[in-house]
């Protein structure tokens, strides 16, 4: 055992970890893995091949992956002042690059603000894709049991349940029910 006043010791696991920078951080693969960030470390400082151990360490500026945002303004105001309260700015991962989402003292930033919407916008655009039917999905059929979705037209469905019985289905009669996250035909409603 050591002491606090001797930490990091030389052969021990005990400290704050930093990589070299950021993009060392990217290319040992933590791009996407929680906040990261840009440090001041001070007190007892070990250097390693990958990167330092240090006694005490701050936060310069913080990284956050997109899906590290919430979705609504409320807990986008909470995380933030958890965030914020470190007094650093506070960066958008992007696509091989970093986008400024906050200055501290400034506040939000247009393109980190531009950034967040693209992405939500995407987002909302693969689940609508996603909630359209199509060959492959399952359906829950009232008195059938569940079939298989073989072919979508813009009228209607064929549907096949346990290989032998085949169905046209009109699509407006098909829904998804959000309450058991399936396609149904004749159950909800």
């Amino acid at each position: 055992m050591h002491g606090a006043d001797e930490l990091p010791y030389s052969d021990c696991t005990c400290g704050v970890y930093a990589a070299k920078n950021i993009e060392h951080l990217r290319q040992l693969g933590y791009e996407r893995r929680g906040i990261q960030g840009e440090v001041y470390l001070w007190g007892t400082l070990v250097e390693h091949k990958l990167g330092w151990r240090a006694q005490f360490a701050y936060p310069k500026s913080l990284f956050l992956p997109p899906d590290a945002i919430p979705f609504t303004l409320s807990e986008i105001d909470s995380r933030l002042k958890t965030l914020i309260a470190f007094g650093a700015d506070i960066f958008i991962v992007g696509d091989q690059e970093s986008v400024r989402f906050w200055k501290n003292d400034s506040g939000f930033d247009a393109a980190g603000l531009d950034y967040l919407i693209k992405t939500r916008k995407e987002y909302y655009v693969r689940r609508q894709q996603e909630r359209t039917l199509k060959k492959g999905d399952r359906v829950a059929v009232l008195k059938r049991g569940i079939a298989v979705v073989e072919r979508v037209d813009e009228k209607e469905a064929v549907v096949i349940v346990g290989n032998r019985w085949v169905s046209k289905i009109p699509l407006k009669d098909i829904v998804l029910s959000q309450r058991n996250s399936r396609w149904e035909y004749g159950i909800s409603g």
